[in-house]
């Protein structure tokens, strides 16, 4: 990535409150994806994009030795001040997925939850997760797929956005089998693939979703900032983030979603 896009991921990604989103909407994501990788005990792991650290931390208590990654470092700054008040102990290191600062094979397993996806070149970033994991090491990937709120709320954004850089590649994409399994190759065996959802009742109507993200959610803060001149582009966007929420509740006695994701797993040869 030149500097110049991650300068942008960065900036994107700081903007709002991630963190406070990951820990208040999905706090369980990460230890799903570090139990799926059978992380116990004390195995070397590197958590990419890790962002405020939802896989890391889960990972660090337990008991793994710890490397938490990312570009952005206002949330490696939040990640560490959370895992300072959950007594998790582990390293912080600001690093660009696509040019790992770490040897090869210097990890027994390398995760991301919800991360690496948002990086813009899924070879490269796919090729480093490999090459720092150790031949018999664990890959565990949680990515929204593209069929799932998250990954529909980034079509419906997708008009108000800028065009993407080239040779990027939408997120979404990591949460289909066969783009993850293609990635891969014949580097790894033991795949496992497995849809799940993650249930959400943090938002008590439709318009509550769409200001929560318009407030804490970088990607969407940035189409706003886009478009915040037009002021017909705004309430466009607007009705179809509250729209697509409605399409999405599930619940019986309240608003609720169910935002769908794939979980993978697969180990290197």
């Amino acid at each position: 990535m030149g500097d110049t896009l991650k300068d942008a991921h960065r900036a994107m990604w700081a903007l709002g409150d991630y963190p406070a989103l990951a820990s208040a909407v999905i706090p369980d994501l990460g230890a799903v994806l570090v139990r799926a990788a059978g992380v116990r005990g004390g195995p070397r792991v590197l958590d990419v994009a890790a962002g405020a650290g939802n896989a890391a931390i889960a990972a660090a208590l337990e008991g793994a030795d710890v490397v938490a990654s990312d570009l952005t470092p206002e949330l490696l700054r939040a990640g560490e001040e959370d895992a300072a008040r959950r007594g998790a102990e582990l390293v912080w290191r600001e690093a660009d997925v696509e040019a790992l600062p770490f040897g090869d094979g210097e990890f027994d397993a390398v995760l991301s939850c919800v991360g690496v996806m948002f990086a813009p070149h899924h070879q490269v970033s796919a090729d480093e997760m490999l090459r720092v994991c150790r031949p018999g090491g664990t890959i565990g990937l949680v990515s929204w797929t593209p069929e799932g709120l998250i990954g529909q709320m980034f079509t419906v954004m997708k008009p108000y956005a800028p065009p993407p850089p080239e040779g990027a590649q939408p997120p979404p994409l990591w949460g289909r089998p066969e783009h993850v399994q293609g990635l891969l190759g014949d580097r790894v065996s033991d795949v496992r693939f497995e849809r799940r959802a993650v249930r959400v009742e943090r938002f008590g109507k439709p318009e509550e979703f769409r200001d929560y993200f318009k407030a804490c959610y970088g990607p969407t803060i940035a189409v706003y900032r886009r478009i915040a001149e037009d002021a017909e582009k705004v309430a466009a966007l607007d009705s179809a983030l509250v729209e697509l929420a409605r399409t999405q509740d599930v619940g019986t006695s309240g608003f609720a979603m169910e935002w769908e994701y794939l979980l993978a797993t697969a180990r290197k040869r």
